[in-house]
């Protein structure tokens, strides 16, 4: 994991990081918070996994070549990066920037490592770990999804037992059991940190 730091330290805006297990659906709860609050915007990962059904270019990601991910490591275009099963994943660091410069709120669904590095690194953090109800739901939301052989569905479930064991580190923990409920709870979260922050 790297990091490189030009954020300004006077942003008006908070940092919501989501994290949770493949399947645990960070990303659709990250997408309702978004929906229902104006102020709060996405970071956009770049990626070098390829696009899913239905995902769009610069909307659900950036996606990119090894080669191309590459060249922006270089040229130092990333607040952070990371592999996860085998692709590159990052946050380009102008979106980042000019959301925050702009009073914004920025959300990100990231995996523990990138979420335990920008704690340590950006101001005005606020972590939220999402669980499944069980390990059973989790397995049975990542078969319905149908973009992973059984072999990935495997190595996603270990990964999943691992991840859940630093929730912890974390400043909220919220089981997503019923998605509206959930929604409802993590704005709570974001609302009262923006009262405090």
């Amino acid at each position: 994991m790297m990091i490189n730091m030009t954020l300004p330290s006077k942003n008006k805006g908070i940092i919501i990081i989501l994290s949770a297990p493949s399947g645990c659906g960070k990303s659709t709860i990250a997408k309702a918070l978004i929906d229902r609050d104006n102020n709060l915007k996405p970071s956009i990962s770049a990626t070098t996994r390829l696009p899913r059904e239905g995902e769009i270019e610069g909307v659900n990601y950036y996606f990119k070549t090894k080669e191309q991910f590459e060249q922006l490591i270089k040229h130092d275009m990333f607040l952070e990066y990371t592999i996860i099963y085998g692709n590159y994943y990052g946050t380009l660091k102008l979106q980042v920037e000019q959301l925050l410069e702009n009073g914004l709120d920025v959300i990100f669904a990231i995996d523990r490592e990138g979420a335990k590095v920008l704690k340590s690194q950006l101001p005005k953090v606020v972590t939220i770990f999402i669980l499944p109800p069980s390990m059973d739901v989790l397995e049975k939301r990542i078969n319905s999804r149908g973009a992973d052989s059984a072999s990935e569905v495997k190595l996603r479930m270990e990964s999943a037992a691992a991840e859940m064991a630093y929730s912890k580190e974390y400043d909220y923990i919220v089981v997503n059991d019923n998605f509206t409920d959930t929604i409802t709870a993590i704005h709570s979260i974001i609302k009262s940190a923006k009262a405090v922050k």
